[in-house]
């Protein structure tokens, strides 16, 4: 894409975001709060734009400036001037155009989302199931980090530690556009603690991640919902109260199942199941739109393919590879520790490298 074809592109985008500064201020839009929220993300998109917009031309001014010192200017210092101020403002050019073309680019439209994330311990029977309870706690470290909050919705635990499947929901910032490259199987090679031989094992356990729904994602009829009521059980089987407090609902028409037994209020416990419930629902259909990108793109990076093999995790020699990338680090107690954001970092450039490809076919 030329400069001037750039410039063009981003001039005529000025009048579209002029138009939503001044919807996002009618009563009218303001009352509906579906489309107010979805002009909201819009302008916040646009304003981006513009600013890189208003930044870009003011370098491109500066090097014009600069150049025509060059052409009439004969005092040596107003020369030097010039020279070392088109030295400085050229090569950031390519750098900014690009960053440009990928804010061009249509984001996915759920990276803003909170995220429901479940850790399934998979082949590997007790082993998967620790290796589950290690993955989650690297992401309760990650989410720590990240000021995002953790609320556990539910939880099976291993008989030896570790969990054969926990379900929880994280809230934040662009929680989902940063958590949804975790999803798919991680793999683990190491001696398990139940083994006495000494052997290297390989298990894994699958992780998705889901966009969480907003409530005027998915319209969900009351009657299309059956409701059962249960003793929530804790550590060991115990009875966690002698209340019926845990909630599992079942969505009569697509046969999905979700329970919650994480509060001992029964309406906390199935305000939690309907987020996770909607989620579900509304990634049936989002299932699609990954699918399509996942024929466009070689990489990979973000696709809902959850029964691909992204990262294998090997102790015996301390390192961590990411098989999407080739990406391999000498750093797996850092990393098991939540230091995963150097991986995240790379795998969202090299999405936006494919991104950019893309665009320009």
């Amino acid at each position: 894409m030329s400069e001037t074809t750039l410039l063009e592109k981003l001039d005529g985008l000025e009048n579209k975001f002029k138009e939503i500064s001044t919807l996002i201020t009618d009563p009218a839009v303001i009352a509906d709060m579906k489309r107010f929220v979805k002009l909201n993300k819009e302008y916040s998109d646009l304003e981006r734009i513009m600013n890189a917009r208003k930044e870009y031309k003011t370098m491109l001014a500066h090097i014009s400036e600069a150049k025509e010192m060059l052409e009439v200017e004969s005092d040596p210092e107003m020369r030097e001037m010039a020279k070392a101020e088109l030295d400085e403002l050229e090569p950031k050019i390519p750098i900014i155009e690009e960053e440009i073309k990928l804010l061009l680019i249509p984001a996915d439209p759920e990276d803003g989302k909170n995220a429901i994330m479940e850790i399934r311990g998979g082949t590997g029977g007790d082993e998967a199931a620790i290796f589950a309870g290690d993955l989650f706690r690297m992401y309760s470290k990650y989410c720590e980090y990240k000021g995002w909050k953790i609320e556990i919705t539910s939880f099976s635990e291993g008989t030896s530690g570790g969990y054969k499947e926990i379900i929880f929901t994280v809230s934040g910032q662009n929680v989902y556009g940063i958590l949804k490259y975790e999803s798919g199987v991680h793999r683990v090679q190491r001696v398990p603690a139940t083994e006495t031989q000494g052997r290297v094992h390989t298990s894994a356990s699958t992780v998705a991640v889901l966009p969480e729904a907003d409530e005027f994602d998915v319209d969900i009829k009351e009657s299309d919902i059956r409701t059962d009521i249960f003793c929530a059980s804790g550590h060991g089987g115990q009875s966690v109260n002698t209340t019926y407090s845990a909630i599992r609902l079942v969505h009569i028409p697509t046969g999905i199942v979700v329970q919650c037994q994480d509060e001992k209020s029964q309406l906390k416990n199935k305000a939690k199941a309907m987020v996770e419930l909607r989620t579900r629902i509304y990634n049936m259909e989002y299932q699609k739109y990954l699918d399509g990108i996942s024929t466009k793109r070689k990489t990979m990076v973000s696709t809902g393919d959850r029964s691909a093999k992204i990262r294998t995790y090997n102790y015996p020699q301390g390192r961590v590879t990411d098989h999407r990338i080739n990406l391999t680090l000498y750093n797996l107690q850092a990393i098991m520790g939540g230091e995963i954001q150097e991986i995240i970092d790379k795998l969202i450039i090299a999405e936006n490298a494919e991104r950019l490809k893309e665009s320009e076919l």
